[in-house]
């Protein structure tokens, strides 16, 4: 298993760039493999918020990935974590 935690950036449907920190790693399931983890944005808008797909996150060095949401979870007031699925090779 592989896996990256740190600065990235969430880009939108729209080209909006969303800066935040990631915690992601790689899966292997029954052969099936995979990545994905979660986003914590510095800043909540509605868009962040209605985001689901057709998504890439972009981690520093130019890598980049499609990703999917697949949760939203309020940690704080002005905080939420969002769960990502990636798809594709892993950009870490």
């Amino acid at each position: 298993m592989t896996t990256y935690s740190g600065p990235a950036r969430l880009i939108l449907v729209g080209g909006t760039y969303v800066s935040g920190m990631a915690s992601l790693s790689t899966n292997q399931r029954g052969g099936v493999e995979g990545w994905g983890g979660t986003f914590r944005p510095d800043q909540i808008s509605e868009d962040v918020r209605n985001a689901s797909d057709g998504l890439f996150l972009e981690l520093p060095y130019d890598q980049v990935g499609a990703v999917a949401v697949t949760g939203i979870r309020k940690l704080l007031a002005t905080q939420v974590l969002m769960s990502l699925a990636g798809s594709g090779p892993a950009p870490f």
